[in-house]
């Protein structure tokens, strides 16, 4: 996951004021977030305006891998793959976007080098939230609110000027509410995200069932009765909970519910993988992804393939929230608030339950320890999950 956005309420100030006529885009563009959890959470924003601007080209600039995890869906005609890496990046990713003469981009980034790509792309019109210096590359900017002007958090005098936890879903879907308010087309004042959505394409089910396949597990045996799957990773080792515990939780769910327990994360996280494996009881049927060399697109044909997902707050959450898949997401010091998703058939454990509603679990990383959480208490939702008892 991308470190939180500032993704508080906003207040809408638009350098070129309120329009008098719409301003419907004809030729689309769509700056994606880079994180994959971000760029999934980013995904029913896009569908609103997919669906409420059908005659429009809509193109998307993502960086290497987002372009992979949104293969299959229908939400753009076009993505533009690339890094803004170097001094010359940004004029090289203009470059490429150019020629397709968009009228409109939408920053759904906070960066000032995304921002500085879209100017430089000659793009007339620029939305995005007014962040890291880059105001006078938009021409409409969206202001965001400290968390001195927001309940609850006015009543806590911890960081007064940091922005207010709000779910990044809704701090992406402000942005096309405006996009769409300007062209006429805005959908209701109490329009919420709709679900996330991803889709696996033929070579992601191909792939993901090649994997599975040199494990050992047969294709008859690839479907979700039999399959569970850990994420033990994350971008900040401050949100990975315990490996000894994860190899408890695979004990349990193999002993107790007869499942075939798969270890993802990526390459770099292979020796995490490594540890809980080799951590488990020799009853315990494992399965390394890492080791078998993963990526994107056949981590969500496996991911779809799952009964059940138990995880840090990292970006394959948000994959099997896409896919319908029920998931344990266990949160450390950062707080919930910042990535809560549209998605009923989740079960989040805090590690501190106790903090106050006006506290953000990152200013207290001692008290909101990953660690703090229980194996019991995952073992619990785990099995709450897998009984089928419904959230919603």
């Amino acid at each position: 996951m991308e470190p939180p956005p500032s993704n508080p309420p906003i207040t809408d100030r638009s350098a070129s004021g309120d329009h008098a006529l719409p301003h419907r885009p004809l030729r689309l563009l769509v700056v994606m977030p880079s994180w994959v959890g971000d760029a999934v959470m980013a995904t029913p924003s896009v569908r609103a305006i997919r669906e409420l601007l059908p005659g429009s080209f809509i193109g998307a600039l993502v960086r290497p891998g987002i372009d992979e995890l949104l293969s299959g869906t229908t939400l753009f005609d076009e993505m533009h793959v690339g890094r803004a890496s170097g001094v010359m990046g940004p004029k090289k990713l203009a470059a490429r976007v150019r020629p397709r003469r968009y009228d409109t981009a939408l920053l759904l980034t906070n960066s000032f080098s995304t921002a500085l790509i879209t100017r430089l792309a000659g793009i007339p019109r620029r939305i995005g939230y007014e962040r890291d210096g880059r105001g006078v590359l938009l021409t409409e900017r969206l202001e965001a609110k400290r968390r001195r002007d927001v309940e609850p958090y006015k009543r806590s005098a911890t960081a007064p000027n940091d922005w207010a936890p709000v779910p990044a879903c809704e701090y992406y879907f402000e942005l096309a509410r405006h996009l769409l308010r300007h062209a006429g087309l805005s959908p209701a004042p109490t329009a919420t995200p709709s679900p996330m959505e991803l889709a696996a394409t033929a070579d992601d089910e191909l792939g993901a069932a090649e994997i599975l396949e040199r494990a050992g597990i047969e294709r008859e045996q690839q479907h979700r009765q039999n399959l569970a799957i850990l994420n033990p990773g994350g971008n900040d080792p401050d949100k990975r909970w315990p490996t000894d515990r994860f190899a408890q939780l695979a004990d349990h769910l193999a002993q107790a519910h007869g499942m075939i327990v798969l270890v993802s994360g990526s390459p770099a996280e292979r020796p995490i993988a490594d540890e809980i494996c080799a951590q488990c009881a020799p009853t315990t049927r494992t399965v390394n992804l890492p080791a078998l060399g993963i990526r994107l697109g056949t981590l969500k044909g496996i991911v779809r393939r799952c009964k059940l997902m138990v995880t840090n707050d990292t970006g394959p959450r948000h994959i099997a929230a896409a896919f319908g898949v029920p998931v344990v997401t266990l949160f450390g010091p950062t707080d919930k608030r910042w990535t809560t998703i549209p998605f009923k058939d989740e079960i989040e454990i805090d590690a501190d339950p106790t903090l106050p509603e006006e506290e953000v679990a990152n200013d207290h990383p001692q008290r909101c320890r990953v660690s703090n959480i229980a194996l019991d208490d995952v073992i619990n939702a785990a099995n709450t999950l897998l009984s089928g008892a419904t959230l919603r």
